[in-house]
């Protein structure tokens, strides 16, 4: 119950950082009536009634990852870090086919599987993103181009 309890403070001190630093979100003269503020406060709000619900209700009897899981979400996190700082420099399809390959492989361990995961959750979403979205996406690095 207690590492309920840190973690769900944790997680609100989280959640008002949060909150604080969406009212510092810069607004144009020609925004909607609600505003860019509202989406992100309206999230931090939630983590916050979130975090106070495992304040005041922590589970009585907390089951913790064996290590194992800690392992796989070790990778994810590194995986994740190393894709951000690999977006810009390689650009879009390539980087993001390798961390979904990875991280599919991570939910289901077969490599042909999660490496056509990976392949097509990159260009499907580099589509998505670029002609739906109409997003400034690079599919490749400046220089293969």
């Amino acid at each position: 119950m207690a590492s309920d309890r840190i973690f769900g403070l944790v997680a609100l001190f989280v959640a008002l950082a949060y909150i604080a630093s969406a009212t510092q979100v810069q607004t144009s003269f020609l925004s909607d009536p609600v505003g860019p503020k509202a989406f992100p406060m309206l999230i931090g709000a939630v983590a916050a009634l979130s975090a106070l619900v495992m304040v005041v209700r922590p589970d009585p009897n907390p089951n913790w990852p064996v290590g194992k899981t800690w392992i796989s979400l070790g990778v994810a996190v590194v995986v994740l870090v190393v894709y951000a700082y690999a977006l810009k420099p390689m650009g879009f399809v390539v980087p993001t086919a390798i961390a979904a390959a990875i991280l599919s492989y991570q939910i289901s361990p077969n490599a042909r599987n999660a490496a056509l995961a990976g392949a097509g959750l990159s260009v499907g979403l580099f589509i998505v993103f670029k002609y739906a979205l109409g997003l400034g996406l690079v599919a490749f690095p400046k220089g293969l181009i």
